[in-house]
């Protein structure tokens, strides 16, 4: 009978735990709604205003003027901003990223980090865990802009990302984040996001550049490519709040499915234990009757 018992408190548990599973993965589908749309409806506007930037950056590149954003140089001081979630229970979300990051650290940034000008930017608890257990590195944590993402508290990190550029605390920044793709699928992106990089013209997707610009061409660019980072900025951070409930959603569902398949397992050895339970009690009966009689 204890074996009995030992079976049924575990049918128990897995039962409880399929209930918060199962919670748990519908609360991330209405957290996947929402964040699907604000994405949905951001990507046209923020793509659209990088193809007019690119177009900006080759004008002023031809005419030879100088942007302080598109400035290139060897990346002797790189900054890395990690973006990952604050919460786990979201499947490979968070360990794509940090063994991206790893990647990095190890291939193509070996040696800034061994000097030390390698710095990062944690957005999500998770990869701040792994960063602060990093050696000669600076970091700074920002995971309170994913309690409640809105573009005025990002736009002020992107202000002040730019402001290090240019002034040239860092000389290329990259962010690390996953892509939202669908709810089953987050694709793992590694962007640069300063200098600003000038895409290469081609056939099929020509450079616009030759716009009218009203007051002047300097002040256009002056005014849209810091808020067009920021755009980009903003974007990046739409893409993994999405990524990451549909990860949690994903995981969730498969975690329920797991448990409803464990309890089908535990609910045939329980009834298998209980029916060898009573053959047993009965041959012990028929055994005693048999004995009286003898």
């Amino acid at each position: 009978m204890a074996n009995l018992k030992t079976i049924r408190n575990r049918i128990v548990s897995v039962r409880s735990t399929r209930q918060i599973t199962s919670a748990m993965k519908m609360v991330a589908a209405a957290k996947l709604r929402k964040a699907q749309d604000r994405i949905v409806m951001m990507r046209p506007y923020a793509d659209k205003l990088r193809e007019i930037l690119s177009g900006l950056a080759h004008s002023l590149s031809e005419t030879g003027a100088e942007c302080i954003y598109s400035r290139k140089s060897d990346p002797e001081k790189v900054l890395i901003v990690v973006i990952t979630s604050n919460r786990g229970l979201c499947g490979g979300f968070n360990a794509n990223v940090i063994r991206e990051v790893k990647r990095l650290i190890s291939e193509d940034y070996n040696e800034q980090y061994r000097r030390g000008d390698l710095s990062f930017i944690a957005i999500g608890k998770k990869g701040y865990d792994f960063l602060r257990k990093l050696e000669n590195c600076d970091i700074e944590e920002y995971n309170h802009l994913l309690n409640k993402l809105g573009f005025e508290s990002v736009s002020k990190l992107a202000s002040a990302i730019m402001t290090d550029f240019a002034n040239a605390r860092f000389h290329k920044v990259l962010l690390v984040y996953n892509q939202f793709k669908n709810a089953a699928i987050q694709r793992l992106s590694t962007e640069v996001f300063l200098p600003v990089e000038i895409a290469e013209p081609d056939d099929e997707s020509p450079i616009i550049s030759d716009y009218i610009y009203e007051p002047d061409q300097q002040k256009i660019v002056k005014e849209l490519i810091p808020k067009t980072l920021k755009v980009q900025f903003y974007k990046a951070l739409l893409d993994s709040s999405a990524a990451e409930h549909g990860a949690r959603m994903t995981s969730m569902h498969l975690a329920t499915d797991n448990a409803t398949e464990l309890i089908r397992g535990l609910t045939l050895q329980y009834n298998k234990a209980r029916q060898a339970s009573i053959t047993r009690q009965i041959l012990e009966v028929v055994s005693g009757a048999e004995a009286l009689k003898g």
